[in-house]
């Protein structure tokens, strides 16, 4: 039993000369554009399998960033009376 449809050849009058090639999929860079996917080199996507664990990373980044910094104050001296 055939399909009905078993004809996959374009019709000629499809130009493919004209048609843009375009990269598919999420990682395609328009699709990319304004949103939060990023692509990790391959040495850190060992160290971080999954994006909860960059997730965790990051968020230990940013506490980190707003731990203040206490700067420690000279002690003072006390002056003996003669």
């Amino acid at each position: 039993m055939s399909k009905a449809n078993d004809n996959y050849d374009l019709e000629p009058e499809y130009d493919l000369g004209s048609m843009k090639v375009m990269a598919k999929g999420r990682y395609a860079p328009e699709r990319r554009a304004g949103k939060n996917v990023v692509l990790l080199e391959p040495d850190l996507a060992v160290a971080f399998p999954n994006d909860a664990a960059v997730n965790e990373a990051l968020r230990l980044v940013l506490k980190a960033a707003t731990i203040p910094t206490q700067v420690k104050s000279k002690p003072k001296r006390s002056v003996k009376a003669a």
